[in-house]
C-alpha cells in the first residue's frame, strides 16, 4: 500500500483531529511536525512521534522529503505557508478559514493552478458520513429544496489581544463551517456544491465583547433557498441543519456526536442511515484527501471551490442586500 509521507506545521488544538486522522489513515505516515511554541512541539513530539521537529517551517520543507503537508495555524499566518508549500509542489491541506478573506483564498487558488499539488481545505461537515448519506438521499429525490443552518456559541474570544490580529470576523473564521454546509447540501451532484446567487443577511453586535450576530437568506443558483443563523454570546454551544426536498425532511444535529432525525413520505424514518453507500463509518477529509492524492482527483473542498464559500460569508458579515456578483 501506498505510503505519503506528512508534515504538519501548527500543532494546536485544530491540529488534534488532523494528527488523529492521519495516524488512522494507513496511507499516511506521519515524519515531521513544525511548531513555534515549545511546549506544543514538546507535546507533539512526545504524543505523535513524528521523526523529525522544527521551530521553522521552512526548515522543514528544505530538510525533510514529504509527499504533503498540512498547515494547521490560524488563518492570518496561513498565506505564506500555504504559497511556500505549493509552490514546491506539495499536496497540501488548509485549516478552515482560508484566509483572512476571500481576496487571500483567491491568491492561494492563483498559486495551487499553477501547483503540481492538490490543495485541499479543511471544512470537515462535507465529509462526515452522516451528512454525506443524508445528502444522497436528497440527490436521490431531486435535490434539496430548503437548507437551514444554526451555528452558535457562547461569546467568542475571537477579538481577544494576539487573536484579533490573525483572526477574521467569526462567521468567517468559525461559522464558515455551517456556511459551507448550506453550500454542499444544496448541491445537485456527488461532487459539487451550489453556488449562492442573491443573499440578503444582517449583521450586528451585542452590547458584550465577542457577540457577532448573523441572519441570512440565501438563493442558491440551482433553485434552492437557504437560512442561515448564526449568534454568539447566546446560552451554549449548538450546531445544527434542516434539509427537505420532495417527500424528504431531515434534521441534523452536529453539536457533538452526529444525530440525524428522518422523515421521508410522511412518516419518521426509522431505517438506518446507509453510511457503508458513502463510504463507511470512519470515512473523513483524510481518507479522501489520499484518494484525491493517489488517483490525482480534486477534492470537493478545493480551493477552487471555497473561494465561493468565503465570498458567502464575506457577503453575510458585510450585510449584503442584493444579488452577488
Amino acid at each position: 500500500m501506498a505510503e505519503l509521507k506528512v508534515g504538519v506545521i501548527g500543532c494546536g488544538g485544530h491540529a488534534q483531529s488532523h494528527f488523529s486522522m492521519i495516524e488512522n489513515e494507513p496511507r499516511m505516515k506521519l515524519v515531521a511536525v513544525a511548531e513555534m511554541d515549545a511546549d506544543r512541539l514538546q507535546k507533539a513530539q512526545t504524543d505523535h512521534q513524528p521523526q523529525f521537529v522544527f521551530t521553522d517551517f521552512r526548515q522543514m520543507l528544505d530538510q525533510v522529503d514529504l509527499d504533503l503537508v498540512y498547515v494547521v495555524t490560524m488563518p492570518g499566518h496561513l498565506l505564506p505557508i500555504v504559497l511556500e508549500c505549493l509552490g514546491r509542489d506539495l499536496h497540501t491541506s488548509i485549516e478552515k478559514s482560508p484566509g483572512m478573506n476571500p481576496k487571500e483564498t483567491r491568491q492561494m487558488l492563483e498559486v495551487a493552478r499553477q501547483s503540481k499539488g492538490i490543495a485541499i481545505v479543511s471544512v470537515n461537515r462535507r465529509y462526515k458520513p452522516e451528512v454525506l448519506a443524508v445528502r444522497k438521499l436528497l440527490q436521490e429525490r431531486g435535490g434539496a429544496v430548503q437548507v437551514s443552518a444554526d451555528y452558535h456559541k457562547p461569546p467568542s474570544g475571537l477579538r481577544r489581544p494576539g487573536i484579533r490580529e490573525v483572526a477574521p470576523p467569526e462567521i468567517i473564521c468559525d461559522a464558515i463551517h455551517h456556511v459551507d454546509l448550506l453550500r454542499w447540501m444544496s448541491g445537485r451532484t456527488p461532487t459539487e456544491a451550489a453556488q449562492a446567487t442573491e443573499v440578503y443577511a444582517h449583521s450586528w453586535h451585542g452590547d458584550r465583547e465577542g457577540t457577532p450576530r448573523y441572519n441570512a437568506i440565501i438563493t442558491f443558483d440551482n433553485g434552492c433557498r437557504g437560512t442561515m443563523m448564526s449568534h454568539y454570546g447566546v446560552g451554549y454551544r449548538v450546531q445544527t441543519a434542516e434539509v427537505h426536498a420532495e417527500n424528504m425532511s431531515a434534521y441534523l444535529d452536529l453539536t457533538a456526536l452526529s444525530k440525524i432525525t428522518l422523515y421521508l413520505d410522511g412518516r419518521k424514518c426509522e431505517t438506518p442511515l446507509n453510511l457503508d453507500a458513502v463510504g463507511g463509518t470512519d470515512f473523513n477529509e483524510t481518507r479522501h484527501f489520499a484518494d484525491c492524492i493517489l488517483n490525482d482527483t480534486a477534492p470537493w473542498s478545493s480551493l477552487e471551490d471555497l473561494v465561493y464559500t468565503m465570498d458567502l460569508c464575506q457577503a453575510i458579515e458585510s450585510g449584503h442586500q442584493g444579488q452577488l456578483r
